[in-house]
């Protein structure tokens, strides 16, 4: 039978056996420190980490450690000593974001499987051959990816591919989301986000005709339902997809454990001959435990999903129960008509309280009752609050389906099998050999060839009237309930007419022999200490040979990106600046050949590729790279995601002359990434806007490549599969197509602040910017080049921009911000 892995989530030890017990293959989780769900309670490295993959591969699950955070240069050792601990404890792979530590493990550890996390944005064929080209044994693909978009790099790579399967899903590209880090300090690429997306926004269009402004949407907008892809499991298999991955590292045990068990039933029947149809009851578990109103297939049909967001709850809404027929304010009762079974303590919510209520009376006409069944009219006491008749009640959780996964993990299922053999004979001590079945093709491999023998220190002596029987011993023996084993067979060699004068003795002979057993397979988990020196992996640190003083740099090169281009501007116009930027898109357009033309030949001109390329739009790519280099002078390319990589070689190759930037989108924290981007063909490296004051000064001090220093415009906060206006995550042939109206849209928060936003009908990739404008004196850092990133100024505007920074002046005002220089993230 063909091997698929389902991979659950693990935020505590309760959770590990939730998923190790109800059927999960592998198992993923943080250490204490650089990993992307840093508020779970994770596992503490020098003592619960250990403990952590050797309960899972005593009982053959396979352990993943999430180091997939963006590291810092001050931190690379320590990530490098979580990495060994875990490595020489046992640990099956490491899950890493971070280029520079993902090379520096493949180099170092060559037996330990790196996975690509979901954080790299890898999110087409490109990307991930040139995953498979660094030497990452998995990758984790983008949750945006169509079925058929998956089944095409299955089809055409080696490296193993990973896909979500169930759980959370966000609604910016993993990797590209700064709006929790620019708006409040806590970066997602740093395993701290705040989950701004799951707040209200107000959706504002504006006129620019008129500047009239009017409200078209409001609500959690930025909040997806929960992923369920239980129609897809046979045909991911199909696709050539090896692992199925769960999100929930912040979930409950009990939400592991129902998801792990319903997950690894259809699996299973997917990889049967059995019909392949899904249980209504499967579902509405899983929305039980969790759900925001209701589940979505995400992003895997080719068809545009028009049910991505549920605007109207951001949080678990459990499962309609029914109604409010009646509210008896002055009783404290409501009654309904069930929709759904309702059990004395379960909890449910109504729709305008906030309160959860766990039910403790429950009535039929006065009479008490322990469960309503579906269209029974209940009565249910003690409710007090915001509740008029007609709210909708939701039933957040179920005790039944609690307790049901509760003790789905109290209880040891995975066993082991055993063959033993005791010989019990006269005056002699006791003998027993116990020995793992090797013919067993379910046998784990650190259990393989293990076989004890012990002596008790009791001897038998004839029995005066009640001899021990075979019955007895075996049944003294088989008491392995509390363990990880299990006698498939036990042979007793018995004399006749035996007394074993403490019976207790064969209960402490069981256990020392397992336990033998344990510590055979325990020592096998551990891996012998590999030697690789700490002390000088960061010795070179504030020691580059390559060092430039600050005071030395003299003449800083402006680069300007132009996010929008407009018609009606005449960018000949601008001033004092030595590279312009333009987004590729405007390359295979002919309405801006014009415009094109004139910038071209006045400025150094690089094209601009975008964050996301789908597989539709990569077709393309290179035609409109090629057309745009035969008809304007073009001077380089600013790529920026790893997939881009792909076409550098093909781009250094007819045009060896052209000058290669690296984006900040490529979310370089560390020397070791620069090294690798440099190694990989780039040429100079854009600094992320959401990095701290220190780590820009380190990174611009250890530098193995020129840098470029983003030091004004609006920050790009998200890149969405998912058009705001549309609704959906795909264009489709009725859609109003706001997108190409002259009109300006964007989001308003809780605080009044505007985020524009940028609609694209090319890819459907919105484009959220931050809702201020960051400004920051360049002066202060040992950079090569400014860029400068402008959305909707004029030509006046721009010029006084240059000017401003050229004089190194920053902005002052409420609309500016200096993003994250003056707090650590």
């Amino acid at each position: 039978m063909k091997k698929i892995e389902l991979l659950s989530p693990v935020g505590d030890f309760e959770c590990l056996k939730a998923a190790v017990q109800n059927g999960a293959d592998s198992v993923y989780f943080g250490a204490s420190i650089f990993n992307a769900r840093i508020s779970a309670n994770n596992f503490d490295i020098d003592t619960s980490l250990k403990e952590a993959i050797t309960y899972a591969k005593l009982r053959g699950v396979n352990t993943h450690l999430t180091l997939n955070t963006l590291i810092k240069d001050f931190e690379f050792k320590d990530a490098v000593l979580l990495a060994k601990k875990a490595y020489e404890y046992g640990i099956d792979a490491i899950i890493v974001q971070d280029l520079g530590l993902a090379r520096f493990l493949i180099k170092n550890f060559p037996d330990m499987p790196i996975h690509a996390s979901t954080q790299m944005t890898i999110h087409n064929l490109e990307g991930a051959i040139e995953a498979q080209n660094l030497g990452y044994k998995r990758v984790v693909l983008s949750r945006e990816l169509s079925l058929e978009e998956i089944k095409n790099i299955c089809a055409n790579t080696d490296v193993e591919i990973e896909t979500f399967i169930h759980g959370a899903l966000c609604i910016c590209y993993s990797g590209q989301c700064l709006l929790s880090s620019m708006v409040g300090g806590r970066s997602g690429n740093r395993g701290k986000c705040a989950q701004p997306c799951r707040l209200p926004y107000k959706l504002e269009e504006k006129d620019l005709n008129d500047n009239n402004e009017k409200e078209i949407d409001k609500g959690y907008l930025l909040s997806t339902k929960d992923l369920c892809g239980l129609e897809y499991i046979p045909s991911l298999i199909d696709a050539g997809v090896m692992c199925f991955k769960i999100e929930g590292r912040m979930k409950s045990p009990e939400y592991v454990a129902t998801v792990t068990r319903i997950y690894r039933k259809y699996i299973d029947l997917a990889l049967s001959n059995a019909e392949y149809k899904i249980d209504d009851k499967d579902v509405n578990d899983l929305k039980q435990v969790f759900n925001r109103g209701g589940f979505s297939s995400g992003h895997f049909s080719k068809d545009a999903n028009k049910e991505l967001v549920y605007p109207l709850k951001q949080n678990h809404m459990g499962i309609l129960v029914g109604n409010v027929e009646s509210y008896k304010e002055n009783k404290a009762h409501i009654q309904l008509k069930l929709t759904e079974p309702l059990s004395i303590g379960d909890s449910i919510e109504f729709e305008h309280e906030n309160t959860r209520y766990t039910i403790s009376e429950l009535m039929i006409k006065n009479t008490n009752i322990q469960t309503g069944r579906i269209g029974q009219f209940v009565e249910i006491g003690r409710m007090k609050g915001n509740i008029k008749k007609g709210d909708k009640i939701y039933k957040v959780s179920s005790k039944e389906l609690s307790n049901q996964a509760f003790n789905s993990y109290q209880k040891e299922n995975k066993k082991i099998l055993l063959n033993a053999s005791i010989s019990i004979k006269l005056n002699e001590p006791i003998c027993l050999n116990v020995e793992t079945i090797n013919n067993n093709n379910e046998i784990i491999d650190i259990f393989k060839d293990i076989s004890v023998s012990l002596k008790s220190d009791t001897t038998p002596v004839e029995a005066k009237n009640m001899p021990i029987t075979k019955d007895k011993i075996i049944e003294q023996l088989s008491k392995t309930t509390d363990t990880i084993f299990t006698f498939s067979n036990i042979n007793v060699n018995l004399d006749d007419n035996l007394f074993i004068p403490s019976i207790k003795s064969l209960n402490e002979l069981r256990r020392n022999a397992l336990d033998k057993v344990l510590s055979i397979a325990q020592d096998r988990i551990s891996r012998k200490q590999i030697n690789i020196d700490i002390d000088s992996i960061n010795q070179d640190i504030n020691n580059n040979d390559n060092n430039n003083d600050i005071n030395n740099i003299s003449n800083r090169e402006i680069s300007l990106l132009l996010n929008v281009l407009k018609l009606n501007y005449d960018y000949t116009n601008i001033k004092d600046i030595d590279k312009i930027y333009i987004p590729l898109k405007y390359f295979s357009d002919k309405k801006y050949e014009s415009i094109l033309k004139d910038i071209t030949d006045k400025f150094s001109t690089y094209i601009y590729l975008p964050t996301i390329i789908k597989s539709s739009y990569t077709k393309m790519l290179n035609t409109i790279i090629e057309k745009a280099s035969d008809n304007y002078k073009i001077s380089g390319f600013v790529f920026s995601n790893l997939g881009n990589i792909r076409f550098l070689k093909d781009i250094k190759n007819k045009y060896p002359d052209c000058d290669i930037v690296g984006n900040y989108t490529l979310n370089v924290y560390n020397k070791n990434s620069t090294e690798e981007y440099k190694d990989l063909g780039l040429n100079r490296l854009t600094i992320s806007p959401e990095l701290d004051l220190q780590t820009i000064e380190d990174l611009s001090k250890n530098t193995v490549l020129p840098q470029e220093l983003i030091v004004y415009g609006r920050i790009p906060l998200m890149n969405s599969n998912y058009c705001l206006l549309g609704k959906t995550n795909k264009c489709y042939s009725n859609c109003e197509m706001k997108c190409s109206n002259d009109k300006v849209y964007y989001l308003k928060d809780r605080m009044g602040l505007n985020f524009p936003i940028l609609p694209d009908n090319i890819q459907t990739v919105t484009t959220i910017f931050n809702s201020k404008i960051t400004a920051i004196n360049g002066s202060l850092f040992n950079v090569n080049s400014y860029r400068i990133d402008i959305l909707d100024e004029d030509i006046n505007q721009i010029n006084n921009i240059i000017e401003s920074v050229k004089n190194d002046t920053r902005f002052e005002g409420k609309e500016f911000t200096n993003g994250n220089l003056n707090r650590e993230i």
